[in-house]
């Protein structure tokens, strides 16, 4: 029985960056052998084991055979007769079918080191079209390598296209999209995850929302980029600079939906796009499963983020309606998020990417003022229920005002 260590601990210590878990690969074993020494098995079909120590997952050497749609529609062999060459050969990347023994020593038997130099992400081989989940996981590690120089390669980019020309995608259960949608979100360039989609095609068959935006114009005096399908690109680049968290990123990437609706007449101008949008973000994720934060704040942002960028010339009566809208006083968290996503919009764009962001700050300022009226300063005016309500709102209302003329 030989252990190796394999696929991503293997290529991020020779990239030199930190490696967060560790797989283990076993030659020469069956299932009992993993039992008799304490590993506990993980499912019944599939021959992953934890370590009885660690918890570290080790996985018997395997091969694949396709036999269905989707993502699971294989057959899986194993036993102590597949070598490790066997199992390498079945994974996605290059950079990802690298092993390495006890004694250090790597073994890489498709160029996943050479491939680790060059930057290039490349398929291990033809076989790569049998996974559809594979179109999202190289988009992904492009978003996550971009910074380091790395690229498709483009005959891995044909194959991804062949996947989605095949429609093997439709076979993905939409949990599983989400699931790679979050983690790409997350990673340092997010953009670039949906860039390699569009450019496989596969944006248009998963977000089509978005993919629709390419091509259609913005006017050119507030988006010098004018395409707002680029807009939406620079955009969640900045909410990757702003924040890490992927809930901005995903308002992000949803906030100029409604655009893509607007009658060709009509262009330049989106008049209501934020209305038209909401729609398209309920769409959206209800059909990715999104978690309800991601939806919340998707929605605040596709729907007030003008109001946001319009903050300093609303009046106190308008601010109010702002704050409660947003729910900002009962979810100050959440309304930092929704800041922070509107600021990423307006840097969002050719040359301004540097701009202050003022509103950001005044909203800030204007959400104190409206949580330090309550209904303690009203205890001895005898006011109850409704009358007790219109009272404090009307005090927010004198100072948000008061704070609009300093």
């Amino acid at each position: 029985m030989e252990i190796y260590l394999v696929g991503g601990a293997v290529r991020d210590e020779l990239l030199g960056c930190p490696v967060t878990e560790r797989d283990w690969v076993v030659v020469g074993a069956r299932p009992q052998d993993l039992l008799q020494r304490g590993y506990q098995q993980v499912g019944r079909d599939f021959p992953v084991f934890l370590h009885p120590q660690t918890r570290e997952e080790y996985a018997l050497a395997r091969t694949e055979r396709k036999r269905g749609h989707g993502h699971t529609g294989f057959a899986l062999h194993c036993d102590s007769s597949v070598t490790l060459e066997e199992d390498l050969q079945r994974r996605d990347l290059t950079v990802n079918a690298m092993a390495r023994t006890a004694g250090g020593e790597v073994i890489d038997p498709y160029g996943g080191r050479r491939d680790l130099e060059a930057r290039i992400l490349r398929h291990v081989s033809p076989a790569f079209v049998e996974d559809p989940l594979r179109v999202l996981r190289t988009a992904r590690f492009a978003a996550r390598y971009a910074h380091l120089g790395f690229t498709v390669a483009g005959q891995t980019l044909q194959l991804m296209g062949q996947i989605v020309r095949q429609d093997e995608l439709a076979h993905l259960p939409h949990e599983r999209v989400w699931v790679e949608l979050q983690r790409a979100l997350g990673e340092r360039s997010p953009e670039v995850f949906v860039q390699i989609l569009r450019e496989c095609g596969a944006l248009s068959r998963l977000l089509p929302e978005v993919d629709t935006l390419f091509g259609v114009p913005q006017n050119p005096v507030h988006h010098p980029e004018i395409d707002t399908g680029d807009h939406t690109l620079r955009a969640l680049q900045q909410a990757a600079a702003l924040s890490p968290a992927p809930e901005v990123r995903f308002a992000v990437l949803l906030h100029d939906v409604g655009k893509g609706t607007t009658p060709r007449r009509d262009w330049p101008r989106h008049i209501a796009h934020e209305q038209r949008g909401l729609a398209l973000v309920e769409a959206i994720c209800r059909r990715l499963r999104a978690p309800g934060p991601y939806r919340d704040l998707a929605r605040a942002v596709c729907q007030y983020h003008t109001h946001c960028h319009r903050a300093l010339e609303l009046r106190g009566r308008t601010l109010l309606k702002l704050l409660l809208a947003t729910d900002a006083l009962r979810r100050p968290e959440r309304f930092e998020a929704f800041l922070l996503a509107c600021e990423a919009d307006a840097r969002g764009r050719l040359g301004l990417e540097a701009r202050d962001y003022p509103q950001a700050d005044y909203l800030r300022r204007a959400l104190r003022v409206a949580q330090g009226v309550s209904a303690a300063q009203f205890r001895d005016s005898g006011l109850t229920g409704k009358a007790l309500g219109q009272a404090i709102d009307t005090e927010r209302v004198r100072q948000l005002s008061a704070l609009r003329r300093r």
